[in-house]
């Protein structure tokens, strides 16, 4: 190659760097700072946080069925509440004596305008009920758990209450702020007054209430003259003695009517709704929450540093367990991440010193440290975190880091030692002469990282730390590139004028490259190049075979298989009839199944499963059961189960969930037992359907229905929907002679909801939490007699039987009545086993093509696909959006670095044939396509095209004074060693994660398969499709030119017929497009010509492609010899006559 074509005019900016050490030092020491300081301030956590902002709105009726209140209130204030501006989606649930509306807003919104917006519209409001309480606004605050606590031990629960106490104050002084106390109940002073003595003192709750509020605290009444003394009405009263000789009216005797004469005043006990159990020993359940910004590592060592020293000072016995725990299970999987990067950076380096001398590969290198402590800041300085997401980010990164350092590291060896360059002018020409190449192909890739940001909606927010990561490591790679590395690539190539020992493996390994690159890769390209055509329609076809391959299912899809948590939750509901004994025995049966399964799998593969158990009675653990919405809480119970680390069992969490199923033993006052096995990250149920378009019966039916034909499916468990019916609901209208006594509906309706729910009559501090004073009947008057017993006081002040002044009617309703944007719904949701992801796929298919259309006939409703199928669907349209604005966006770059409109589809052909690699690697290693491999896709468009873009350029400047084919042949063989090299370390240093066998790193392995095999196919694919295709172009040039010269021609040179063969050749592509892809795409059935030549084919695009393209190739060959034959009589005439 002549040196003259390889000259250039040195950029100021790197000549001043690359002779001034000390600035190109300060830079390196200014990046490395930066990241050193940044690092152990970072926050570590499974997956980012999503954050969802929005608005929820809460109205209390007490005492109002599902129906009413969804009629009163939610059908009321929903319209309004939609019509605020920024609302993107309204979601509202109408149960017992409460409704909810949740606002989300649009991305951005500002909430505290949302927030004083809703209220404005409210207020607009004024038709809700007269009982209804005022609506109460709150804007949502985001809390992930951190770890459950439990307090156990052989002590009486207000002992146990008081150590658990002590242990959240000890908390709190630590700064752990957000903690919630589970298992114990406010404390209540009940006071219940039977309804004879109501009628025997001719007294109402109300009154009752309304003395005790007035005397329970005592009130200051200002200080005497002088300021010595103070005054005080009243004395406090907070115990039931106290508060039960509170008078209630003096008699003219002389005596007095107290609260204790008409009631009987008793402390509940505190563990009167929900109890916890560890075994047979209860205990109290303190739940630790981190906020947006809290260490989830961090706050987890601060609790066990509390418990540890405050169980020196316990009982014995009394236990401080910390369970449900994530930091270990964190800290474990960025460890892991962590020893991949580590792994694969070793690998990287040592392929550099084996194709470079020892002191360039030693600072291209050092990029590595200087780039990622940098990105390190930045994700720092942006409020990012460390987890699975941006560390693999920044594994991906590990050998593109170092792509841009080898290109100008290699180029500046070349001109040092071929071209007879000083150090210092080979290392500033070096970045200049890349510069343009390189900062295009960082380019490309930020665009490609970047289209990920198009991703909306949970998984957007999920992955969004892939693109900053990348985009903040590529930036940081630039600067040590080009400000850092050519004063260090001066000095490098300074040294190695002489020759070292420890250059010894690098001087082997390129002898051997050199030889193989003469000897065999030359000729190899002047064949490629000779067989330009056979080789593309080759790659042709090899893409064909593997999109038909992933088409017919040799490679299945699954969108998203989260990491399993390793918690299961199994909620049951007992028998309207059953009492909490009867719940407790429950519980004691799922303690004892759980034990027993245990037992037999340590048996069975030499390890305990569990790593703790906690049961509960008086309600349900997580997302509770549908059915239990209006149930007494002594009806209620779960138990939740702590796996061991599932790369310690040979079992997931969902065949031990089916396993514990098949233990437990029938009960029979049990009405629901449900199980379910939890994994990690975003999104909803893996299998979830919402039914809408119909009234309530017929929407519970069509779930009913649901719910039968999918539990044959093994796959399946955890079925439920969110349209449980209600308890028994009684109507009660005022008969005439009731209006005629004087009572009213709204006065009846109160006393009524008095006696029923009670009147909260104080609330009072003691100790670390609030008392309520509540009067109310005794549980035994408030059964089923209720109706014939309860005697009213009428205006003339004769008391009647309530069956005599109202008549009853009884009705059924729902305990939760739900919408979406106005519109009731009912949602069938469950756990969907993927393990077997051909199994999951065959459910999935079986209920779209069969099962929810011919629910849709039986029942008249409408249905669609939520959960994770929603998410789906709105990710992969997302990510075709994002594709093709990166598409748009590489193909500017490319055209404005080489000035043409041409080029970049030269370059961006390589794209869609790594395809070619990504469904081999995936069928290769039995791991189905999913929304990682789509978050590979996208980063491989940007990274595949880089060696592409170094050896066009290349090939565009030797041509300037070369042939095309020479020029193509010597860039390929030139460009060969960085090509590779560039590629070699990206896959090395994803190589150890693609080899990692931990279940915790089993979601990220389709990304690093579709970037390491992509990639790998995308350097065999450069090297074969780009020099054809450039070739191909100068062929198509020549013919170009000759269809130009052959327009010009007069028509006495040439006829009419040889004019109107591009035009009749433009229409006959046109024609065959129509009647074969053209017809199937638009009516989904074989064109014409597709039918007439494969009858077949059916609405096949493969098969109409096939036939597009064979049919084009034998049209244009036969016109080009019929022209050719025409042309060649037109002339014989010419000459005869000229002879």
């Amino acid at each position: 190659m002549a040196k003259h074509l390889l000259r250039i005019q040195t950029n100021a900016l790197f000549r001043y760097f690359t002779r001034h050490r000390t600035a190109a030092n300060l830079v390196l020491v200014l990046m490395l700072a930066a990241g050193l300081a940044a690092a152990p301030k970072m926050r570590a956590q499974f997956f980012p946080d999503v954050v969802v902002d929005n608005v929820s709105v809460t109205v209390a009726w007490p005492g109002a069925g599902a129906a009413d209140v969804d009629s009163a209130i939610v059908q009321v204030l929903e319209p309004a509440l939609m019509s605020v501006e920024g609302v993107a989606a309204t979601s509202a649930s109408a149960s017992e004596g409460r409704a909810r509306i949740s606002l989300e807003f649009e991305p951005g919104w500002d909430s505290a305008r949302a927030a004083s917006d809703v209220q404005d519209a409210l207020d607009l409001v004024t038709t809700l009920p007269q009982d209804a309480e005022d609506p109460r606004i709150r804007r949502a605050t985001w809390r992930d758990r951190v770890t459950n606590v439990v307090v156990a031990g052989p002590v009486a629960v207000d002992q146990l209450a008081r150590f658990t106490d002590e242990f959240v104050m000890r908390l709190f002084s630590e700064g752990i702020t957000r903690t919630s106390i589970q298992g114990i109940a406010s404390p209540e002073i009940s006071i219940e007054v039977p309804s004879l003595r109501l009628v025997q003192h001719d007294i109402t709750l109300e009154q009752i209430s309304r003395a005790i509020a007035n005397s329970i605290s005592a009130d200051p009444a200002g200080d005497l003259a002088g300021g010595a003394t103070r005054v005080r009405t009243g004395a406090a009263r907070r115990s039931p003695d106290e508060i039960g000789s509170v008078i209630l009216r003096s008699r003219t005797d002389g005596t007095s009517l107290t609260v204790a004469d008409v009631a009987t005043v008793r402390a509940r006990p505190i563990d009167r709704d929900r109890a916890y159990f560890v075994g047979d020993r209860q205990a109290m359940l303190v739940r630790v929450d981190r906020s947006a910004t809290g260490d989830a590592i961090g706050i987890q060592q601060s609790v066990q540093s509390v418990a540890d020293e405050m169980m020196l000072s316990l009982p014995e016995g009394v236990t401080i367990q910390l369970v449900n725990a994530r930091a270990e299970l964190i800290s474990a999987r960025l460890s892991l991440l962590i020893s991949n990067g580590a792994l694969g950076l070793a690998m990287v380096v040592a392929l550099l010193f084996l194709f470079l001398n020892a002191r360039t590969a030693l600072w291209v290198a050092a990029g590595v440290p200087g780039s990622m402590l940098a990105a390190v800041a930045f994700m720092y300085a942006v409020g990012m975190s460390l987890n699975m997401i941006s560390l693999f980010a920044l594994i991906i990164t590990l050998g593109i880091v170092v792509d841009d350092a080898i290109v100008v590291g290699e180029h500046a060896d070349y001109r040092f030692r071929h071209l007879g360059e000083s150090p210092a002018e080979a290392a500033e020409n070096a970045a200049t002469r890349m510069g343009l190449p390189v900062l295009a192909a960082s380019i490309t890739t930020i665009i490609a990282f970047a289209g990920l940001l198009a991703i909306g909606g949970r998984f957007g927010d999920m992955i969004a730390d892939i693109p900053w990561t990348v985009i903040a490591v590529l930036i940081a790679s630039l600067i040590e590139c080009f400000l850092i590395l050519p004063n260090h690539m001066y000095h490098a190539l300074a040294g190695s004028a002489k020759r070292h020992w420890y250059d010894w493996p690098s001087r082997v390994v390129n002898i051997g490259f050199d030889w193989l690159r003469d000897t065999l890769f030359r000729p190899f390209m002047r064949i490629i190049i000779r067989a330009r055509y056979v080789v593309l329609a080759g790659l042709v076809v090899v893409l064909s075979t593997q999109v038909v391959a992933f088409m017919r299912g040799d490679v299945v899809w699954r969108f998203f298989s989260s990491p399993e948590q390793g918690t299961l939750i199994a909620n049951f509901l007992m028998a309207p009839d059953a009492s909490r004994d009867d719940t407790t025995q429950m519980m004691n049966e799922l303690q004892r199944a759980a034990q027993t399964l245990a037992t037999r799998l340590e048996a069975e593969y030499g390890t305990w499963p569990i790593d703790s158990i906690v049961a509960e009675v008086g309600g349900n653990a997580g997302r509770g059961l549908s059915a239990a919405a209006n149930r007494d809480a002594d009806q209620l119970g779960s138990m939740t189960i702590d796996l061991i680390d599932a790369d310690l069992r040979p079992y997931s969490s969902f065949e031990f969930t089916s396993m514990l199923q098949e233990e437990v033993g029938e009960f029979p006052l049990l009405e629901e037992l449900s199980f379910r096995s939890f994994g990690m990250g975003p999104g909803g149920d893996s299998l979830s359907v919402d039914l809408f378009g119909a009234d309530a019966e017929t929407l519970k039916a069509a779930a009913e229905a649901l719910k039968d034909r999918l539990s044959p499916f093994s796959q399946v468990t955890g079925l439920e929907d969110s349209l449980a019916y209600d308890k028994e609901e009684l109507v009660l209208e005022l008969t005439a002679q009731g209006q005629a006594l004087g009572f009213a509906t709204d006065t009846l309706a109160r006393e009524l909801r008095q006696r029923l729910s009670g009147i909260e009559a104080a609330v009072f501090p003691l100790g670390g939490r609030s008392a309520e004073v509540r009067v109310t009947l005794p549980e035994q008057e408030r059964a089923a007699d209720f109706l014939e017993n309860t005697l009213l006081r009428s205006a003339t002040g004769r008391y009647l039987p309530l069956g005599d002044i109202v008549r009853v009617q009884t009705r059924q309703g729902f305990s939760t009545i739900q919408r979406e944007d106005g519109v009731q719904l009912v949602t069938v949701s469950g756990v969907l086993d993927e393990g077997d992801p051909e199994a999951a796929r065959d459910v999935l298919t079986q209920m779209d093509a069969q099962i929810l259309p011919r629910l849709s006939e039986d029942f008249g409703v409408t249905y669609r696909l939520s959960g994770l199928s929603e998410q789906e669907d709105a990710f992969l349209n997302d990510a075709l959006l994002g594709l093709a604005a990166v598409l748009i966006g590489i193909f500017l770059t490319l055209a404005w670095v080489f000035s043409s409109w041409t080029r970049p589809f030269v370059v961006m052909a390589v794209i869609p044939f790594g395809i070619i690699g990504v469904i081999y690697g995936h069928a290769q290693w039995g791991v189905p396509l999913s929304m990682f491999s789509v978050v590979g896709l996208l980063g491989m468009a940007g990274i595949i095209i880089n060696d592409s873009i170094v050896l066009v350029s290349t090939v565009d400047q030797y041509s300037r004074e070369r042939g095309l084919v020479p020029s193509i042949v010597d860039a390929a063989a030139d460009r060969l060693r960085p090509v590779m090299l560039t590629t070699a370390t990206t896959v090395l240093g994803l190589t150890p994660l693609l080899f990692e066998q931990s279940n915790q790193a089993q979601f990220l392995r389709p990304t690093v398969i579709t970037l390491a095999y992509g990639l790998s196919f995308g350097m065999v694919l450069v090297l074969l499709i780009v020099p054809s295709l450039l070739a191909a172009g100068h062929d198509v040039s020549r013919m170009m030119r000759s269809l130009r010269r052959a327009l010009r021609l007069g028509s006495g040179r040439a006829g009419l017929g040889i004019r109107a063969v591009p035009v009749v050749a433009v229409l006959l592509v046109v024609g065959l497009f129509v009647t074969t892809m053209g017809w199937t795409i638009l009516w989904q059935e074989a064109g014409p010509l597709t039918a007439l030549a494969m009858p077949e084919a059916g609405a096949s695009v493969i098969a109409a492609m096939g036939v597009f393209m064979g049919s084009v190739l034998g049209g244009i060959l036969a016109l080009w010899l019929l022209a050719g034959l025409a042309y060649a009589l037109g002339r014989r005439p010419r000459r005869a006559s000229a002879k």
